[in-house]
């Protein structure tokens, strides 16, 4: 049997200066599934190295980052993962419409290849920004907090991460979407006492103990704060119960994990706080929690990038990376093309407009007029 030659990947290459549209499509037709970004990372790299001159590049993993050393009084970081979701039989990208009409379709189309293409399409062509800009394509956003590469960032190159405003450009609806709700998940446990369950009266069942704390979640009243005049809506959800040893017995345990969206103006140890009074004659787990980011809409290059938008800034109902910028004291925003309620989904989408308009903002947000 004759050797087999291995023949190695080639990168792609990338035109930054090009329609982002075409530079959007050209990143999805390279797939980047969560882990395995390393062709993309490299495709990325190579294309900011030879036509994005004057940036200091650096490459971190499968993250890539560059940035300007202007001397400005300012720095703007804008941040985008790489990775995507597993794909659903919707690569390569396809399209429909065309003109101001065209629609691309496919895996990572909104969350967040757009977004990506929208930041690369600026490094190479936005001359004499009015900040110094760090932009940042990073991995594994898309998979257990633990593996984000922002963590790896912020452990080994801190100053990247810093600056006075960070636009994380995930899927907005081209529209600012300010700050984030904080989420903290909790495990709330009953305890029984086991017997079979044809003498039950000689046990105590679990289960039904767990009664109260359903009665609880069912009449909790939810705030809805305003904070920096935008409206955030929290929320106190049951999200799994858990409980049962076999079909008869009583069983001596039932655990409840329950989900807390909470506002802005509540801090994380606020938030754990609040929850341990709620189901205070119980035992409480927290199992994961993440700040909330405050919108900073009061900062001039949030103001500068909301009247760039020509639109009324959102609150961002959810948790994004922005909280990871927020936490190091910087007011962030997500601003990015597509419909987040597509992100993830088979049926994945984004506008040639929306793209074009994200761009079109950053540029007279960040250019110097």
């Amino acid at each position: 049997m004759p050797a087999r030659s291995i023949v190695p990947a080639v990168t792609p290459r990338l035109d930054l200066t090009a329609d982002p549209v075409e530079l959007t499509a050209a990143l999805v037709d390279i797939p980047s599934v969560s882990g395995s970004e390393e062709r993309l990372a490299d495709a990325v790299e190579r294309a900011l190295r030879e036509q994005a001159g004057g940036l200091e590049i650096v490459r971190s993993g499968n993250a890539v980052l560059a940035r300007t050393n202007l001397g400005r009084d300012s720095r703007v970081v804008l941040a985008g993962h790489l990775d995507t979701v597993p794909v659903n039989d919707n690569l390569p990208l396809s399209r429909t419409g065309g003109g101001e009409d065209e629609v691309l379709h496919g895996c990572g189309t909104v969350d967040m290849k757009g977004g990506d293409a929208v930041m690369l399409h600026l490094a190479a062509t936005l001359e004499e920004p009015r900040h110094d800009l760090t932009f940042v394509f990073y991995d594994c956003e898309e998979v257990s907090a633990d593996r984000n590469g922002l963590n790896r960032i912020e452990r080994d190159l801190p100053d990247w991460m810093d600056g006075g405003l960070a636009v994380v450009c995930e899927p907005s609806d081209a529209s600012v979407q300010a700050g984030c709700q904080g989420t903290l998940r909790v495990e709330v446990r009953t305890e029984g006492r086991r017997a079979h369950s044809a003498r039950a009266w000689m046990g105590s069942n679990a289960i039904h103990a767990a009664e109260p704390i359903l009665r609880r979640l069912s009449e909790y009243e939810p705030r809805s704060p305003d904070v920096d005049g935008l409206r955030f809506h929290e929320g106190l959800q049951a999200v799994g119960i858990s409980g049962g040893v076999a079909g008869n017995v009583v069983p001596d345990e039932c655990v409840v994990t329950v989900n807390h969206r909470f506002a802005p103006d509540t801090s994380l140890e606020e938030a754990q706080r609040r929850v341990r009074e709620i189901f205070h004659d119980f035992e409480v787990t927290v199992v994961d929690a993440a700040r909330s980011a405050h919108p900073g809409l009061s900062q001039p290059a949030t103001a500068e990038l909301v009247e760039a938008s020509g639109g009324e800034p959102v609150a961002k109902l959810g948790w994004t990376d922005v909280a990871r910028f927020a936490a190091r004291g910087m007011p962030a925003v997500n601003f990015g093309p597509g419909s987040p309620t597509l992100a993830h989904t088979k049926e994945e989408h984004v506008a040639a407009s929306q793209i074009r308009h994200c761009a079109g903002v950053l540029r007279r947000a960040l250019g110097s007029g």
